[in-house]
């Protein structure tokens, strides 16, 4: 009778489920419906909303034994989470269902770049959908799905869907970042891992701040600059502040990733933004003191780099770093070269489709003994694992695919798209910010990604039939004849003027 009862009620409330889901999406496309822009951006604040409230609740306590470990994660659920989560997940599917509707409507008018989704959804269908089908512990969920209609929202959006995306994640993790650090002298034991000993400042904590670790700190914190640089505050003391959090944050988390990824896509927007105005200054004939100068200090920062390399005895010194315990992190990349081989040995027993969607579930890390390992530590190893070869060819083909259109629009975009790019390789090499399991705040920059792509390709298409008319006009006029004389005006010869004469 009981197992009856239970059995109706999980159907009711999937069938109420449906329908406040069918009614949400009906809403959302009548309300959008004559707006050239939805409400996508929304679900960056959404997701940070999710973390932030997770991390609240959770009753962690960094400066005890429960100090999270490389992405431990809670397995202690707070009861409003059960809650905001399916509310969060909700307001995804709507608003960027309403997204797909919408722009499949226009497909006609303002057609995809069809080259662009395509590639998407092939990328899906490879480390998703097969894995989840044929691998050799196949299992389906719902989780599967939000990926797919956030990736396809996203290679469909406009450029003022573009640009809504980019503002909404840099004051998102904006606000993130500065509630992070107000819960600083309230709290620190919710933000703060004040026992961390391996940063360059001995005795200096590392942040959290709301995040679930300080590297997703590090993270956000470098994503929220990449964006204020793209889309900076028009007020001068917010510009400031936004930095002032910014850098703070990204300093405190104590990623050295994040500060490389940092420094590289930052040098990337610049060298785009500045780097034509800055070679027309070092080249300038009329002030070559200038070009000299630079030329001069380039040499001499090479002869002080050839010095230490000849002169420094640098290979005592890393043999002296290796021997201690942060140099043996180092070589072993904190541990990540076991995960690795994990990751390697299952691939080699699941060549084809892998070893499944779930295979870094609590129950296999209880198998392997390395309860943290909660992913592969790098995008390539864990998509082997969970799909096999064929969810490693479509990581490569997508990869590629998004690298050449990163760099054809590196112009058009301000250097943001192949920034994003980096970004996105360099988070790879020791996370999964291409994981397509489920929705969190890694899915950041691929999807900033994908908006920014689809935009620049609409630009693109565009400005074709423009140029297209425009060098049409110029060929006409070039190849029509210019007559000497206008044909309306009466000849000015010699005898025009006796003819006319009193």
């Amino acid at each position: 009778m009981n197992n009856t009862l239970s059995t109706l009620v999980l159907i009711g409330g999937a069938i109420l489920a449906a329908l406040i889901a069918a009614i949400s999406m009906a809403s959302t496309v009548h309300f959008s419906s004559r707006r050239e822009q939805g409400f996508m951006h929304f679900i960056f604040y959404a997701m940070l909303v999710a973390v932030a409230a997770g991390s609240l609740l959770s009753g962690r306590d960094m400066s005890s034994n429960f100090l999270m470990e490389e992405h431990a994660v809670s397995s202690v659920t707070h009861p409003l989470m059960s809650i905001l989560q399916p509310l969060i997940s909700l307001l995804i599917l709507a608003v960027c269902g309403e997204r797909i509707i919408a722009h499949w409507q226009q497909r006609l008018t303002k057609p995809p770049p069809w080259l662009l989704l395509i590639a998407f959804l092939v990328f899906w269908a490879c480390t998703v959908a097969a894995p989840a089908l044929f691998s050799a512990h196949p299992q389906l969920s719902h989780d599967d799905v939000y990926p797919l209609v956030i990736g396809v929202a996203a290679t469909l959006a406009s450029s003022l869907e573009r640009d809504q995306a980019l503002k909404a994640t840099r004051d998102a993790i904006f606000i993130f970042m500065l509630l992070g650090l107000l819960l600083v002298p309230i709290s620190p034991n919710i933000v703060l891992d004040r026992s961390y000993m391996q940063g360059l400042l001995p005795g200096l904590p590392r942040l959290a701040g709301l995040s679930q670790h300080p590297v997703g700190m590090g993270l956000l914190s470098q994503l929220g600059l990449l964006c204020l640089m793209a889309r900076p505050y028009q007020h001068l003391w917010l510009k400031r502040l936004a930095w002032t959090v910014g850098l703070t944050s990204l300093f405190v988390a104590q990623s050295k990733t994040a500060w490389l990824a940092f420094f590289i896509c930052v040098g990337t927007l610049l060298v785009v933004q500045r780097g034509p105005a800055l070679w027309r200054r070092l080249s300038d004939p009329m002030r070559p003191a200038v070009g000299m100068t630079t030329l001069v200090g380039f040499m001499l920062s090479v002869l002080m780099l050839a010095g230490v390399l000849m002169f420094g005895d640098l290979g005592a010194r890393i043999d002296a770093f290796i021997n201690t315990p942060e140099g043996a992190q180092l070589t072993s990349l904190t541990g990540r070269d076991r995960i690795w081989a994990i990751a390697l040995d299952e691939w080699q027993r699941n060549p084809v489709f892998g070893y499944g969607p779930r295979i870094w579930d609590e129950a296999f890390r209880a198998s392997i003994g390395m309860s943290n390992a909660t992913h592969a530590h790098n995008q390539f190893m864990d998509t082997l694992s969970r799909a096999g070869t064929v969810g490693g060819v479509g990581l490569v083909l997508y990869s590629i695919l998004l690298l050449i259109l990163s760099l054809r629009f590196t112009r058009t975009t301000q250097g943001l798209s192949l920034a994003l790019f980096l970004a996105l390789v360099l988070r790879s090499i020791s996370e999964v910010p291409l994981l397509m399991f489920g929705y969190s705040t890694e899915m950041f920059i691929h999807v900033l990604l994908l908006l920014v792509l689809a935009a620049a390709s609409k630009e693109a298409r565009a400005a074709r039939p423009l140029a297209a008319h425009a060098k049409a006009t110029s060929n006409r006029a070039m190849s029509t004849p210019k007559l000497s004389t206008p044909l309306n005006r009466p000849q000015r010869g010699p005898l025009a003027t006796a003819r006319f004469r009193p």
